[in-house]
């Protein structure tokens, strides 16, 4: 149990939290929610130790052991078995056995203890900075944003796992479905105090609306009342016979407990600009097929027909190709074979993370949404850069001057600006908060033309999508019906028996362990360049993410400074170190996409001998 008591912290001029109060009570899993900025990680950082409030106590119990899951996943050994035993205290350094019963328990097998960390799939890589946690026996975990980065079966696992977990946990999330499946408890930063409630987040938001409004009606009574002794105060102080009265008023004004006006944070909002089409069906995509490599296909023979109103979402494990699938669909990469026709009237607008290299660091927040319809007045494209939390002077900021979340809301805001009837979001709710992700799926669900999808989000799929192509067991196929009746249907049972076999028992016929050992020891020959350079390649984009931070940092400081030389020395050298980043990028994901071809062929063949 922790208990923190008047905590206050404030960044520069900006307060997050004023006598913060909070009690976390054995066995309580606690969503922690809020707006983007509202402090939800600097919680973090001060449970932890990592950051000192300004003003309170945080009060851990002797010996209560607190561990947390990092966002960057980032291995040390060559082995399994090493970077695990990693996490044994000095006195249990050569315990290992205590490392792979996690391990085993968490669906890993006596084989796997000597691969590369690096050669597991992201879902498994969380599993080993899992295992190293649990290892510690913590009493509580804190996870920041666990489930960036995994895909569908992954946030599965992860969900029934945490599920299970004997201990505390705080848990922060844009994932609303997630966090509902997860927790016992939801909590929020609310202008600057928290509120926690027993229940999912619905619950919780009903409940600060509810707040809300008594809030309001209670500050209007007061106001009156507040008005009616003024007035009383101003007509009777200057007249000797009620003068007594008036002071007495005053000093009741005086011990009045003012109640203040809420301050209400500005949301996200969609409105997606319909254009009016007279076809019925804006897209026909016929026998598409795509790879790098002729012999590498990642999809093929992909048929489907799109109409207004109708939404397709895209899913499966990552790496699979859903982004590529997207991106040929786009015509952004030209296809192997297969046709894809839109309608000579179809205007489409594409959301993608690579998008965001198509910004121009020279330009404005502005510049950039009117780069979307240069028709708009200055007041719609203000009203646009509002809604994308950009308001007075924020719209001027240069581009090189944000974020990678502010930058994805700018691309949001451009295709905002456009008049469109085809939607591509490629994970749109990456760098959104709760509130924001509600507001986009209405938006999703309202827009009068086509929509394509790319997401890992249960919820949105549920939500907005029709029909469904899915990404499993090698191969990709069309699917007619949403999300829920995919999972009654078919579901993901193929994938969890793929996982299943890792964890059964191996046959003895000493042929077949023979024939197995050659495969792997071909399959590694082969493998070994391909995770060195990957490997690399990790490396050089962390250290090039590192600078790249700390130039951002330099060029808000030049910025503010008004040091106009160092402003574009400066501006020259993030643009140069951002389309370094793009490249290494687009070398890692076909370095990897090779290396999963290569690693499912030859598990295939594996299986066949077992």
């Amino acid at each position: 149990m922790i208990q923190l008591s008047n905590i206050s912290k404030t960044f520069s001029s900006q307060e997050l939290f004023s006598k913060l109060n909070f009690k976390l009570n054995s066995g309580n899993r606690v969503g922690l929610v809020g707006r983007n900025g509202s402090g939800k990680s600097t919680l973090f950082k001060l449970i932890l130790g990592e950051l000192s409030a300004d003003e309170g106590d945080i009060i851990i119990p002797k010996n209560y052991k607190i561990a947390t899951l990092k966002q960057h996943l980032t291995f040390s050994e060559k082995t399994l078995r090493k970077e695990s035993s990693l996490a044994l205290e000095k006195e249990m350094k050569y315990d290992t056995y205590r490392v792979e019963k996690i391990l085993f328990g968490l669906g890993f097998v006596q084989e796997d203890l000597e691969k590369d960390p690096l050669s597991f799939s992201g879902g498994f890589q969380i599993r080993i900075n899992l295992a190293k946690l649990l290892v510690t026996e913590p009493n509580l975990l804190l996870l920041d944003e666990p489930t960036n980065y995994l895909d569908i079966v992954s946030l599965r696992w992860l969900k029934t796992f945490l599920r299970s977990f004997e201990g505390e946990l705080i848990l922060i999330t844009h994932d609303r479905d997630f966090m509902d499946g997860v927790c016992t408890h939801t909590m929020g930063i609310v202008r600057k105090k928290l509120e926690i409630i027993q229940g999912d987040t619905q619950k919780f938001y009903k409940q600060v609306l509810a707040n809300d409004e008594l809030h309001a009606k209670h500050k209007v009574a007061q106001d009156k009342k507040v008005k009616e002794l003024e007035e009383f105060i101003a007509k009777n102080k200057a007249r000797a016979s009620t003068a007594s009265l008036a002071q007495s008023k005053v000093k009741q004004l005086e011990k009045m407990d003012k109640l203040d006006d809420l301050g209400f944070d500005n949301d996200l909002e969609f409105n997606f600009n319909y254009k009016e089409i007279p076809a019925k069906v804006l897209l026909d995509v016929k026998e598409l097929s795509f790879g790098y490599k002729p012999e590498n296909v990642l999809f093929k023979n992909i048929t489907f027909t799109l109409e207004k109103g109708e939404c397709l979402g895209i899913i499966g494990k990552n790496g699979k190709g859903k982004s590529t699938l997207l991106n040929t669909i786009a015509k952004e990469l030209k296809q192997l074979s297969g046709e894809v026709a839109y309608h000579g009237s179809t205007s489409f607008a594409h959301f993608g993370q690579t998008n965001i290299a198509h910004l121009s660091d020279k330009n404005t927040v502005m510049d950039e949404v009117y780069v979307g319809n240069p028709k708009l007045s200055e007041s719609q494209v203000r009203s646009i850069c509002g809604a994308m939390m950009f308001s007075g002077d924020e719209a001027k900021k240069k581009i090189s001057l944000l974020s990678g979340g502010e930058k994805s809301r700018v691309m949001l805001g451009q295709i905002l600006a456009r008049d469109v009837n085809l939607l591509f979001l490629d994970e749109p709710t990456n760098h959104l908060d709760m509130k924001s992700i509600e507001a986009l799926t209405l938006a999703i669900k309202n827009f009068k033309g086509c929509v394509i999808i790319v997401t890992h989000s249960e919820e949105l799929l549920r939500r907005v999508c029709d029909r469904l192509i899915i990404f499993a067991k090698n191969t990709a196929e069309y699917f007619d019906g949403g999300y829920d009746e995919f999972l009654n249907k078919i579901g993901w049972q193929e994938d969890e028996a793929e996982e299943k076999i890792k964890v059964a028992p191996k046959s003895n016929n000493k042929e077949n362990k023979k024939l197995k050992a050659d495969l792997v020891r071909q399959r590694n020959k082969i493998t070994a360049p391909l995770k060195k350079k990957i490997q690399k390649l990790e490396l050089k984009i962390m250290e090039l993410e590192e600078k790249l931070e700390a130039d951002h940092q330099e060029l808000i400081k030049a910025s503010n400074k008004g040091d106009s030389a160092s402003l574009m020395e400066i501006s020259k050298l993030v643009s140069d170190e951002e389309k370094q980043v793009e490249k290494l990028f687009e070398e890692f994901e076909e370095f990897s996409i090779e290396l999963e071809v290569i690693d499912e062929d030859y598990a295939k063949k594996i299986e066949e001998v077992s």
